[in-house]
C-alpha cells in the first residue's frame, strides 16, 4: 500500500455517494495520466501579468473597463444591457472619464464568437502578446454570459494578461439586482469595519480537509493579522466550522468584509438532481468524514450550505468572499482530468456557473473567487519545499490596500503561466526520453498547472472592499435595493456555442394549448378590418412623403396685411417677391427680391430664415412619416 505522505488529495465530495470526488492518487499514478495527453500552449517569452507601464490598476480612467457578450447570445443583449445599466454607466463614467475608448462594451459584432480562442479574440482587436494596454483592449473585462457560449477555457488565457471576472443570471431581474448592489456599494463613502474571516473545516480522517486547515487556512490567517494590524482577523477552529455558524458568515450578523473558506466542494454525478442547484457547495465540519460515512449512501444537506441556505433577506452588500473547494466558482462539460487518459466523458449536462456564488452576488456580494472543476493541495504545498502561500498573501495584501479583485488575483494568474511553461518543457522531455521521467515533478506540476488556472472572479472584476480608513467609524451595511421590477420580455432561447438551447433569460413558462371560447371568426373579422385601416394609412402616408419630396418657399408683401386672402394655394392682394424651391436630393432654384436694381437683402434674410425653419420641419416630418410606415409594415 501506498504511504499517505506518496498520495496527492483532491477537495471534493461525491454528495450521491458519500465518496471521494477524485479518489487519491499515487505520484507515479497521476505521472501517467499527465503524459497521456496534452497541455495548453503555455505563454512564451517572460510572464508579463501586469497593465503595461504607465497604467495605474487602482484607477479606472488610466486601466479601462470593458464588457464581453456573447454573438451566440446576441438577441438576449438588449435586454441585459438594459438591466446592467446602472453598472454599465457607473463604469463609463469612472472608465471614460480621460478617454473614451478605454470604457468598451464588445457586442454585435465586437462580441465573443463561437468557438472563438483567447488569441483571436484579441487579434481582431488589434491586441497581439503582451502587457494589457487600455489603448486597445481595456484591463478590467466583465464577461457576460454562460460557460457555453463564453468557455472556461477562453477566460483562463484571456485572465493571464487581463483581469477577467464573469457573471450569469437566470433572470434579467438577477442581472438589475447585482448591477444596482455595485453601484450601491461604490456611490457612498466607505461603511465596512476592517474585518475578515478565515473559516476552515477539517472533517475527522480526511487528510484533504486535514491539509488545508492546517497548512493553508491557519498560516493564511495568521500571516494576514500580522500584516494588517490594522484589520480584526477571525479565524475559526474546524470545530467551530459549521453550516450554522457559515450562515452567520454569509448574511447574518457575523458576515464580515472579507472571507475566505476552505473544505470539500459537493459534486454529484452528470443527471442528479442535485447537480445544479448544489454543486460547489461547501462541506462543513457537520460531516463526520470518509471513515464514519462509509457505505451510508448520499450526503444530507444539512451537513453542506448551498444557495439554498442563502436567507431570502441576507444582506451582504460589499462582502468579498473566497472558496477553496472543489467546484466552488463552477462546473464544465466535459472532464478536465480524465481527458489525459484520452478520454472526455460528460461530468454535467452543460458547464455551468455554480449556485452559491450567484445567489451571493444577488444578495449584495461584489465579487466571489472560486475553483472550476477540481481543487488540489498543490496550491500551498509544493513538492519538497513544504507550504507556499506567497501567491494567496500576495492577492490579500492587494485586496486589503484597496485593488479591485481582478487586479489582486493576478498573482495567480502568473503562476498559472509560469507553471503552463514549464509543465511543457517536462512532458516534452518525458516524451523523448521516457525512462528518465521524474514522475514526482511532473505529477505535481501538472496538478499545480490545472489547479491554478482554475481560479476565477465570478463577478465585476473591478470591485473591491468598501472598508474604512483605518480607525475610522463604519456605518454599516445600507440596505440592498428595493424590490426590482422589470418590463416582461419575450422568452428567448438561441443556441450556445454548442448548438443547445440554454433556458429562456426571462418570460413565462410556455402557455398550454389554447381553448377556443368561439370568438375564432370575430377575431378574423376585426383582423380584417384593422388591415383595411392599415392599408388606407399606408396609402395616406405615401401621399404624405410624395408632397414632401420637394419644398417651395413664397414670400409675399403687401401693403394693406388685412386685405391679403390665401385661396388655392396662392395670396390675393400681395404681390408675391421671393420664391425657393428645394429638391430631396439637393437641388436649388431661387427667384430673388430686388430693389432699385439691387438686391433687397432685408427681405431676402427674412427669407432665408423662413426656409431654414421649412427644412428643418420637413425633416422632422420625414423622420416620422418613415417611422410610421416602417411601424405600419411590421403590422
Amino acid at each position: 500500500m501506498a504511504d499517505m505522505d506518496d498520495l496527492l488529495y483532491f477537495n471534493g465530495i461525491d454528495g450521491a455517494t458519500g465518496e471521494y470526488e477524485t479518489p487519491p492518487l499515487t505520484l507515479e499514478q497521476l505521472s501517467k495520466v499527465a503524459q497521456g495527453g496534452k497541455v495548453e500552449k503555455p505563454v512564451e517569452g517572460p510572464v508579463n501579468y501586469i497593465p503595461k507601464e504607465g497604467v495605474d490598476p487602482k484607477d479606472l480612467s488610466t486601466a479601462g473597463w470593458g464588457v464581453i457578450f456573447a454573438f451566440a447570445d446576441q438577441d438576449n443583449v438588449p435586454a441585459i444591457q438594459e438591466a446592467l445599466a446602472p453598472l454599465l454607466n457607473h463604469r463609463r463614467a469612472q472608465a471614460a472619464r480621460v478617454k473614451e475608448h478605454y470604457y468598451k462594451e464588445y457586442v454585435g459584432a465586437a462580441a465573443y464568437r463561437p468557438n472563438e480562442a483567447k488569441s483571436d479574440f484579441l487579434a481582431r482587436h488589434g491586441v497581439g502578446p503582451g502587457p494589457a494596454d487600455p489603448d486597445k483592449v481595456p484591463y478590467y473585462l466583465l464577461i457576460v454570459g454562460d460557460p457555453e457560449s463564453i468557455p472556461y477555457r477562453f477566460q483562463y488565457q484571456l485572465d493571464v494578461q487581463y483581469a477577467v471576472g464573469r457573471i450569469h443570471f437566470d433572470t434579467l431581474e438577477e442581472y438589475a439586482r447585482y448591477a444596482q448592489s455595485v453601484v450601491l456599494a461604490e456611490q457612498q463613502p466607505p461603511f465596512l469595519p476592517r474585518r475578515a474571516t478565515f473559516f476552515g473545516v477539517s472533517n475527522p480522517d480526511d487528510r484533504a480537509t486535514s491539509l488545508s486547515a492546517e497548512k493553508l487556512v491557519k498560516p493564511l490567517a495568521a500571516s494576514v493579522a500580522a500584516d494588517k494590524p490594522d484589520w480584526a482577523v477571525t479565524t475559526l477552529s474546524p470545530e467551530e466550522s459549521t453550516k450554522a455558524r457559515l450562515g452567520r458568515l454569509l448574511g447574518g450578523a457575523d458576515t464580515p468584509a472579507l472571507l475566505f473558506t476552505a473544505s470539500h466542494g459537493m459534486g454529484f454525478p452528470n443527471g442528479d438532481a442535485r447537480q445544479l442547484p448544489h454543486q460547489g457547495a461547501l462541506l462543513c465540519q457537520d460531516w463526520p468524514g470518509p471513515q464514519a460515512w462509509r457505505g451510508r449512501g448520499p450526503i444530507p444537506t444539512d451537513f453542506y450550505f448551498s444557495a439554498d441556505d442563502v436567507s431570502s433577506n441576507a444582506n451582504v452588500l460589499g462582502l468579498l468572499a473566497f472558496y477553496f473547494a472543489c467546484f466552488g466558482a463552477g462546473t464544465p462539460k466535459l472532464d478536465e482530468f480524465a481527458h489525459r487518459m484520452g478520454q472526455r466523458p460528460e461530468i454535467a449536462p452543460h458547464s455551468f456557473l455554480a449556485r452559491l456564488p450567484r445567489k451571493l452576488l444577488t444578495r449584495g456580494a461584489l465579487a466571489v473567487v472560486g475553483h472550476v472543476e477540481r481543487a488540489w493541495g498543490t496550491s500551498f504545498i509544493w513538492d519538497r519545499a513544504g507550504a507556499q502561500l506567497g501567491v494567496f498573501e500576495s492577492s490579500f495584501k492587494r485586496l486589503m490596500e484597496g485593488h479591485p479583485i481582478g487586479s489582486a488575483l493576478e498573482f495567480f494568474n502568473g503562476r498559472y503561466a509560469e507553471l503552463s511553461s514549464d509543465l511543457s518543457v517536462q512532458i516534452e522531455e518525458a516524451q523523448f526520453d521516457p525512462e528518465h521521467v521524474d514522475n514526482e515533478k511532473l505529477a505535481g506540476m501538472w496538478t499545480a498547472n490545472n489547479d491554478a488556472r482554475s481560479y476565477v472572479v465570478i463577478g465585476d472584476p473591478a470591485a473591491r472592499l468598501p472598508v474604512v480608513s483605518d480607525g475610522a467609524p463604519a456605518a454599516g451595511r445600507p440596505g440592498l435595493p428595493a424590490e426590482i421590477r422589470l418590463a416582461p420580455q419575450p422568452a428567448i432561447a438561441p443556441a450556445t456555442a454548442e448548438g443547445a438551447a440554454p433556458p429562456p433569460i426571462l418570460g413565462p413558462a410556455p402557455a398550454a394549448a389554447q381553448t377556443d371560447y368561439g370568438i375564432t371568426d370575430s377575431l378574423k373579422q376585426v383582423q380584417g378590418n384593422v388591415q383595411e385601416l392599415i392599408n388606407k394609412l399606408m396609402e395616406t402616408l405615401k401621399q404624405v412623403m410624395d408632397d414632401i419630396t420637394s419644398l417651395e418657399i413664397k414670400t409675399y408683401v403687401s401693403d394693406d396685411v388685412s386685405g391679403a386672402k390665401y385661396e388655392k394655394g396662392e395670396f390675393t392682394n400681395a404681390q408675391l417677391r421671393a420664391i425657393t424651391r428645394i429638391s430631396l436630393d439637393g437641388d436649388v432654384l431661387n427667384v430673388v427680391p430686388e430693389s432699385g436694381g439691387e438686391l433687397d437683402r432685408a427681405l431676402w434674410e427674412v427669407h432665408l430664415s423662413m426656409v431654414e425653419q421649412a427644412q428643418a420641419n420637413r425633416a422632422e416630418m420625414l423622420k416620422t412619416a418613415v417611422a410610421l410606415l416602417g411601424a405600419l409594415k411590421a403590422l
